[in-house]
């Protein structure tokens, strides 16, 4: 295992292709997006088959793809998230595992058979600035470590040079089209063959999203009271609700206040695997309690943390 100097160039990259570490949490209350990744659990997963710390950063790679090529050093990277069609010089590579790029190389992502959001975790330290102490990039500002652009130099300082190998994909990274959700905080403004309406028929995502949010079609499901509600906090997996009836789910960047009404909210851990679908994927929504939400949450967790340790394990 060697420490050295590594230096990437960006030759390509789409839209929303940008430097994420795991957020800045607490900060919401002062109006500052907690941004990170959209799909959370594969930068966790890219960084720990890599023996980093979960929330170290990295970049996350949009559908609009990604092409680097290593100007100098040995590099170590880990590629987990979506199904991307990787390669390597022109030949095909997994899309989840762990690579070896020399100087010279080329590493192609593109969207593959599934999913919308992939992650590149790297062995070392990725040089890029910060915004209120983390690397996290806000889409809309630009503020953090920023969007990937072509002619673009990248650092890695304190390479490690890892074993290549497959990292197994389980199937809670999926993509997840029934989401699970708490009614509210303002479902008493929806009558309840609306919220039955909600519950029963079948959404498409549709093409227009970006890192706030994701716009929904399918059954109108308009507010009856007045949409003149006191602007309030916002959450992450929220479905909030025009007044043409339109719903959008908020994602990683969402605002931090907002006056629309929020019909229910979606259990955050199912946020990860709503990133991974792609526009016209059908989705519907399932009711549960509070207490359910709790139980849910906690036994997913248990069951990502064994996965996370039998991962750093081999």
């Amino acid at each position: 295992m060697v420490s050295n100097k590594a230096e990437i160039e960006v030759l390509e990259a789409g839209p929303h292709v940008t430097l994420q570490d795991a957020g800045r949490p607490g900060l919401m209350r002062f109006g500052v997006p907690n941004s990170g990744p959209m799909d959370r659990k594969a930068l966790t997963i890219a960084n720990t088959a890599l023996g980093n710390p979960a929330g170290q950063s990295g970049i996350e790679v949009s559908p609009a793809g990604l092409r680097l090529r290593l100007t100098r050093g040995t590099l170590t990277l880990a590629i987990a998230g979506g199904g991307f069609a990787v390669s390597r010089n022109g030949q095909a590579l997994r899309a989840w595992q762990v690579v070896t790029l020399q100087q010279g190389d080329e590493l192609t992502l593109r969207p593959g058979p599934w999913g919308s959001w992939c992650c590149l975790a790297v062995a070392g330290q990725l040089e890029a600035d910060t915004w209120l102490g983390a690397t996290a990039t806000h889409g809309l500002s630009g503020l953090g470590g920023g969007a990937l652009r072509a002619g673009q130099s990248l650092t890695v300082n304190e390479c490690r040079t890892l074993p290549e190998r497959p990292i197994p994909c389980p199937v809670f990274c999926r993509p997840r089209r029934r989401l699970n959700v708490i009614l509210g905080p303002q479902d008493a403004l929806f009558s309840d063959g609306t919220v039955a309406r909600f519950l029963s028929q079948t959404f498409r995502l549709t093409a227009a999203f970006d890192r706030m949010g994701q716009r929904l079609a399918g059954p109108n499901i308009a507010p009856e009271a007045a949409l003149g509600i006191p602007s309030q906090g916002l959450t992450r997996g929220a479905v909030q609700v025009s007044g043409d009836g339109i719903a959008s789910i908020l994602m990683a960047d969402h605002q931090t206040t907002g006056g629309y009404p929020k019909i229910a909210t979606v259990l955050l851990d199912d946020t990860d695997g709503l990133a991974q679908l792609r526009p016209g994927d059908a989705i519907s929504f399932t009711a549960i309690t509070p207490a359910k939400a709790v139980q849910l949450a906690r036994q997913r967790a248990r069951a990502f943390q064994c996965y996370l340790a039998q991962l750093a394990s081999h």
